[in-house]
């Protein structure tokens, strides 16, 4: 057998083959072999009749397929390790000659990984954020306490005790109702319901239902008039006026805490309110300062990616395509809805939900390629130390020790782990000698801020 190599182009690549016809007739026989007792031959049992007869039968191209498909797999494999090629999609196959006494031939086109023509990836300029949280943004500036109240009324709400409503009812307060709902003065089913449970302002029930109920008293009933969404799970119901009778039973409301040093003391490990907030502003310049160090390699990310340049094969879109939708799919698994029912749901069906994918699935492979490409060019390799440091932050990241996440994995992971430590090499060294600059809207926010 011989087999030669050409280049298509910088994306396909093509496989021809030339297998002696002494080669290809042990394979025919070998099909014949095979398919035998598959073919009833008049005056033969079945399994018996000879070869030529049913060729002559049948055709002398009877047993070509099987034939074909007992080389093909072993020759195409061994081609495409000789050759060291990265191939994306299944191959076309071409046959040129075939027949009893003559040689095999044929040849293969596959898609592999394009060939990437880097642009400039070293020495690159990008805008970051602002790092430092001061004292003065947590007092002065509204946009930069909304993470720090956030956590804030999430430790009040921890602490916080349930009162009993003696006033008029107010958005946040989680009531207790009995209803029942008509559409042209007649009840419908799923309409009423009593000792019913509802947080108002939670749009827990259809628009209107809830604001309308604001104000009003413990006891006090009412007619409260909605309309059902055009777009409802009930055809019936849908765009139809429908009025609701309703009766307050109960009401109760959460009472937060003062923020002062008892809060602290409460809800943390800190004796004062000060000490509490000090933590607080700790932690958000952490963050701030490892959200703009991902947001700088990012940046850094994208514009490599940006001067690259490459043809992608579609069958690397349509994978990663496929594989975002098996992650969305898995995320929806896990919230207990099926992937059928959010088509159902959503009115979309699965093709319009892969084309929503696409242009983010050829942006990851466009990531993909450009990165590899550094690595290959700049011959980074991570070593045993860098591997291991992935393995310890992916164990953190699952509760687990280092010794036993390692004993749960397999090659496979164990080779991501290992690609990832060597895409981390390579984005530092993109980081070495960039320039990071200061985004120009928040350094004029700051000087505006300093002269007030």
């Amino acid at each position: 057998m011989s087999a030669t190599y050409e280049k298509v182009s910088s994306n396909k690549a093509k496989l021809s083959f030339t297998v002696p016809a002494e080669q290809f007739e042990a394979a025919m026989q070998k099909a014949y072999l095979k398919n035998r007792g598959k073919i009833n031959v008049p005056g033969f049992r079945r399994g018996k009749a000879p070869r030529k007869l049913i060729e002559t039968m049948y055709g002398e191209s009877v047993f070509y397929d099987d034939a074909f498909q007992l080389i093909f797999p072993d020759l195409y494999d061994e081609a495409v390790k000789e050759n060291n090629l990265q191939v994306v999609d299944q191959p076309e196959v071409d046959v040129q000659e075939i027949g009893e006494g003559k040689d095999l031939v044929f040849s293969c086109e596959v898609f592999v990984r394009p060939d990437v023509t880097l642009g400039d990836y070293k020495g690159l300029t990008v805008e970051k954020g602002r790092v430092s949280v001061t004292e003065k943004d947590v007092k002065e500036e509204l946009s930069r306490m909304v993470d720090r109240n956030a956590r804030i009324e999430q430790d009040r709400k921890k602490v916080a005790r349930q009162i009993d409503v003696e006033g008029a009812l107010e958005n946040g307060d989680t009531v207790k109702l009995n209803y029942m709902g008509t559409v042209d003065g007649v009840a419908f089913e799923g309409g009423t319901a009593e000792n019913q449970t509802l947080t108002l302002g939670s749009g827990q029930f259809i628009p209107g239902f809830e604001e309308q109920m604001v104000g009003m008293n413990i006891g006090e009933e009412k007619d409260l008039n909605v309309t059902f969404p055009e777009k409802y799970h009930s055809e019936e119901l849908a765009g139809k006026n429908a009025v609701f009778h309703v009766k307050v039973l109960s009401a109760t409301r959460t009472e937060l805490p003062k923020l002062d040093d008892d809060f602290a003391a409460d809800a943390s490990e800190y004796n004062t309110f000060a000490e509490y907030k000090d933590s607080i502003v700790k932690e958000l310049n952490d963050r701030a300062a490892k959200n703009n160090e991902i947001a700088v390699e990012n940046a850094l990310v994208e514009k490599a990616v940006e001067n690259a340049s490459m043809d992608i094969p579609q069958a690397m879109i349509n994978e990663q395509t496929n594989y975002l939708l098996r992650e969305m799919q898995m995320r929806m698994a896990y919230q207990g809805l099926k992937m059928e029912d959010y088509l159902k749901y959503t009115g979309q069906t699965i093709q319009q939900l892969a084309d929503m994918y696409k242009g983010e699935a050829e942006h990851r492979v466009k990531v993909e390629l450009t990165l590899d490409a550094i690595r290959k060019a700049e011959s980074i390799e991570p070593t045993d130390e860098d591997v291991a440091k992935q393995i310890a932050e992916q164990a953190e990241r699952m509760g687990q020790s280092v010794e036993d996440f390692e004993k749960t994995l397999t090659d496979e992971q164990r080779g991501y782990l290992r690609d990832t430590a060597a895409i981390q090499k390579v984005v530092d060294l993109m980081k070495q000698d960039c320039t990071v600059e200061e985004k120009k809207e928040e350094a004029a926010e700051e000087k505006a801020a300093d002269a007030e």
